[in-house]
């Protein structure tokens, strides 16, 4: 008799043993799996909403780094040189740069967040946002929709024409429709020690308005019927429908204008920290955005930018609102990693110490082979024949047992307050917002993160559990066939 017919026989023949080893095999194997499977969801989580958020880079005041130092830092301005220097990354696919300012107005209605009374006597702010695409990068990442109207023409970017694309909820505050020629009136304030403030002048900036958007996330809070809205995100709602959408250099125009305006009649409050007046260029607030090729080259460009941007500057990317409430998801890859570590070494320490004491109670079985003339090559194949045919039965078993043990145990580690609590980052219900000076405006949840998140019984998690289970077992094996290769037949005979 052969040694492949030797093997089935011995496993079916001695079958207390055989089922031991297959229930040791079918439990840590199922631990294993269980792991697998939660990290692959988590890292496939990662990816998809990654991917949904798209791979955007825009370089922003590090405003707490300004607080921690104080009055006395003044970061330099950022220059469309250095913008365009950091667009030639083999990592950029294209990039955009915005000119920002905000205005003070008084005949122009603003859209006011609910329970505003709270923010009571502060002036009405519009915020322009220049562009220098023909469709600019909030409109491509469908952060907001074109309701109404058109975009920007070549024409219009190329020359700094006074067009304009506002929001649905100022349009109908003010009554704007597409084709009105309306006049953006500025106010320059004087804001007294007393907190009181004094409008000292007024000008007015004439705009066409040729096109009309909406938020996204509003449009998803119709179509979803939620209409719920914690503080943070009912301000930054707020911000993005009092935000105009213009070319740059029209942008830069209005920029000029209120700098001169402001500069002669309240000197003192454009200077620097350091003493020296500001310039024309200081008060251009520049924005880049940088889009990448895929999410996955975020962290290299920047880490090559880094040396780049100017001091007072940070980099935030639009996949950082994952690294933010994605908490969960990570702890979750993170304990999966740690159990299938600590279940391979289990199953190496078990599975050799139960093959090792069944080959004890063979040793007479064994030695007659051996001294039949049977080499010990043989002998120790037809132990791993047996050994990974059970392990294959239990593995099999193990990878559709295992896939729903890990889908259990992520659904409760989701749902228990212990977890949850790790991507309430924001304060509000788990919600993260790149602040008002980014390149993005739209939210995450948890609860978003958590509804892409799925345990799947995949192609990926049955290669990796069968690569990661049978290496596992072969390893197991060193120590019981070393015990074959010490046998004397003839001391076993005796």
């Amino acid at each position: 008799m052969n040694y492949w017919n030797r093997a089935l026989c011995s496993v079916t023949r001695r079958k207390g043993k055989s089922i031991i080893l297959f229930a040791v095999i079918l439990i840590l194997g199922n631990v294993i799996a269980g792991a697998i499977a939660i990290q692959q969801s988590t890292a496939n989580v990662e990816k998809k909403i990654k991917h949904d958020l798209g791979a955007t880079v825009s370089v922003e005041l590090d405003y707490q780094k300004m607080m921690d130092e104080g009055q006395s830092f003044s970061p330099t301005a950022l220059k469309v040189e250095d913008v365009k220097k950091l667009g030639k990354s083999a990592y950029v696919k294209e990039f955009d740069y915005n000119v920002k300012t905000s205005l003070f107005v008084d005949k122009i209605k603003t859209y006011e967040m609910e329970n505003s009374a709270v923010m009571g006597g502060m002036p009405k702010t519009l915020s322009l946002k220049g562009n220098n695409l023909l469709e600019p990068l909030d409109f491509k990442d469908k952060k907001v929709n074109l309701v109404e109207g058109r975009l920007f023409k070549q024409e219009e970017i190329n020359n700094g024409k006074d067009v304009a694309v506002i929001s649905k909820k100022l349009a109908e505050e003010n009554g704007f429709n597409v084709g009105d020629k309306v006049v953006l009136d500025s106010s320059v304030m004087d804001f007294k020690q007393d907190g009181s403030m004094e409008q000292l002048a007024s000008q007015d900036h004439p705009v066409e308005i040729i096109g009309i958007f909406e938020p996204t996330s509003v449009e998803k809070k119709k179509s979803d019927g939620k209409d719920q809205k914690g503080i943070e995100e009912q301000f930054m709602e707020t911000e993005q429908f009092n935000t105009i959408y213009m070319p740059n250099d029209a942008v830069m125009t209005i920029n000029k204008v209120e700098f001169e305006k402001g500069k002669t009649l309240l000197p003192d409050r454009y200077k620097k920290a350091d003493g020296t007046d500001m310039t024309e260029e200081d008060m251009n607030q520049i924005t880049p955005v940088y889009v990448l090729k895929t999410p996955e080259d975020v962290e290299a460009f920047k880490e090559e930018s880094k040396s780049l941007i100017p001091e007072g500057y940070k980099l935030t990317a639009s996949t950082d609102q994952y690294d933010q409430v994605g908490g969960t998801f990570k702890k979750m890859s993170q304990i999966s990693g740690y159990v299938v570590l600590l279940a391979i070494g289990a199953t190496l320490l078990i599975i050799s110490l139960v093959v090792i004491l069944f080959l004890r109670d063979r040793k007479h079985e064994l030695g007659i082979y051996l001294s039949l003339g049977e080499t010990r090559a043989k002998v120790m194949q037809q132990i791993l024949i047996e050994l990974l045919l059970i392990s294959l039965i239990a593995m099999c078993l193990s990878l559709i047992t295992g896939n729903f043990l890990g889908k259990m145990v992520s659904e409760s580690l989701i749902a228990s307050d212990a977890f949850s609590t790790v991507g309430d980052t924001a304060g509000n219900g788990g919600t993260m917002m790149i602040g008002a000076s980014g390149a993005s405006v739209s939210t995450l949840t948890t609860e978003d993160v958590s509804n892409a998140y799925e345990v799947t019984f995949s192609i990926s998690y049955i290669v990796s559990f069968l690569i990661a289970g049978l290496s596992t077992v072969l390893l197991s094996a060193v120590l019981p066939l070393t015990y074959v290769l010490r046998l004397n037949p003839k001391k076993i005979m005796m």
